[in-house]
């Protein structure tokens, strides 16, 4: 990690590359480019949401409900907990137009420390975890029509799950036109499937297939419902990632609240009919009997063509991974320009005009986790942090209208729904402490290894032989990929 981006020699670049980087822009400075539509954006949220979770294990919902009834309650509940954390980020993002996000909203709020941690607990665990657990995903579900009786070889799951990280890390490097395309066409195929099983469950529904809609064995223990909504909300992750892109959305004032409702509504939508279709041909206990529930539906009702499925799902996933690895390089290329991150990360490649570095950081951690086989308890043990991030970046809406009213807000929310955010993102969070503390002990451990970091690389002034030999790699790097830094970074 470097020093805080000056203008420098970090920046020099030969006559040469002078020239190819005007010839390259033709006029236009070198950064991020607002080239995506208001579809794009929808996309991008619809489909980092939608990833495996829905086709494979809503268990987790049920396990705490007890009941259909209720565990559609929650479906929904958390789907509407989900728009007020994206209305209120909608306030957020279009009156801090900067790349990052949360993270960004932290920093003006707070400072650079509270900043520093959500960078380091999202970028080198969640991110590049969720990332590789993804894209084994992936390659398992997309191996399954081989291997119809028995698992893949793990092996093999970990290469195509490597395959699939390397060819999208190039896709993402070449051209954000190609990245939003695959975003498009792969949300499309997962909104296919999710359709098709949709109105097989109305066709079900159609026959009276409604044994299993009611409030039978409905769990007493309110805790036990507590942590069916902290799954129900896994589910919804990814609400916020167009906000890590918005220098790159079109008329972000008018798109970002739009896609953000669009989005959010229809993810509810197609979760709860998804729920119900489910439900008309699977018993609750075959539900919680099940490893892959979208399978074992196809199972019943599709007879021969219940193979499809799998591949559906393997193209749900692969849509996931490319919205991870587009949105997690901005996070990365945003903590470089606060000075929190390796400088090269800031910088864009003169004929792309994409943070190809970042997106090389990205894909090389997530190759990295590819090597363990303990990434799903990793996850599982940072989890929580995801959470006290994100009411603590919501907490940033009623802390700015205080501390900086002058503040120009393009769109203003009700105050309550901030607050009422705040109070049940503290439950949320509370809850898995009191239900597993050895695990949020772990996960709290994991977390506080970015203070000595932050004190070490950022905090602390480095001696002149270590700037240098800073500033000569970062030179090295700049001419091997032909990269600069944007000249004017996002101001508030």
């Amino acid at each position: 990690m470097t020093e805080s981006p000056k203008k420098s020699e970090y920046n020099e670049v030969p006559k040469e590359e002078a020239r190819a980087v005007d010839e390259a822009a033709e006029g236009e400075t070198v950064g991020l480019k607002p080239k995506m539509t208001l579809f794009n954006g929808i996309t991008v949220i619809v489909g980092s949401i939608i990833g495996s979770g829905i086709f494979v294990s809503p268990t987790g919902v049920l396990q705490g409900t007890g009941s259909v009834g209720m565990a559609l309650i929650v479906w929904v509940a958390s789907g509407l907990f989900s728009m007020v954390g994206a209305y209120c980020y909608a306030e957020l993002g279009c009156m801090i137009q900067k790349t990052g996000a949360d993270y960004a909203y932290i920093m003006t709020t707070f400072g650079p420390f509270l900043a520093f941690m959500r960078l380091w607990v999202e970028c080198m665990i969640v991110r590049p975890c969720s990332q590789t657990i993804v894209a084994l995903t992936f390659s398992i579900y997309i191996m399954k029509p081989f291997f119809p009786t028995c698992d893949p070889p793990d092996a093999s799951a970990r290469l195509l799950a490597a395959v699939c990280i390397l060819v999208l890390t190039f896709v993402n490097c070449w051209s954000v036109k190609w990245a939003t395309r695959v975003q498009d066409i792969f949300t499309g195929a997962k909104l296919f499937a999710l359709a098709i099983i949709i109105v097989t469950g109305f066709v079900q529904l159609g026959r009276g297939q409604t044994q299993h809609f009611n409030f039978d064995n409905t769990e007493p223990d309110v805790t036990k419902i507590a942590l069916s909504f902290y799954s129900g909300l896994f589910a919804y992750n990814g609400w916020n990632y167009l906000n890590f892109v918005i220098e790159e959305l079109k008329d972000p004032v008018k798109n970002l609240p739009k896609a953000i409702y669009i989005s959010i509504t229809l993810v509810t939508l197609v979760y709860l009919l998804a729920n119900v279709a489910f439900y008309t041909t699977l018993s609750p206990l075959e539900v919680l009997g099940s490893e892959a529930v979208a399978v074992s539906f196809a199972d019943r009702v599709y007879g021969p063509a219940a193979f499809l499925i799998p591949i559906f799902v393997a193209l749900s996933t692969f849509g996931t991974v490319n919205g991870i690895l587009f949105t997690s390089a901005r996070l990365f290329y945003a903590g470089a320009l606060e000075g929190q991150m390796p400088e090269i990360l800031t910088m864009i490649q003169i004929h792309r005009m994409t943070p190809a570095p970042a997106v090389l950081f990205m894909a090389a951690l997530s190759l990295v986790y590819l090597g363990s086989s303990d990434i799903f308890k990793l996850i599982s043990y940072v989890g929580f942090a995801t959470w006290i991030s994100i009411g603590l970046a919501v907490l940033c809406v009623p802390w700015l209208r205080w501390t900086h009213p002058e503040f120009a807000r393009p769109i203003k929310v009700s105050i309550v729904w901030p607050v009422l955010y705040i109070i049940a993102t503290i439950i949320i969070t509370i809850v898995p402490m009191i239900a597993a503390p050895v695990e949020t002990g772990i996960g709290c451990g994991i977390i506080a290894t970015g203070i000595p970091v932050f004190l070490i690389f950022i905090k602390v002034q480095k001696p002149a032989p270590v700037r240098k030999f800073l500033r000569a790699m970062d030179i090295f790097m700049q001419k091997t990929m032909m990269v600069c830094s944007p000249e004017k970074p996002a101001q508030v």
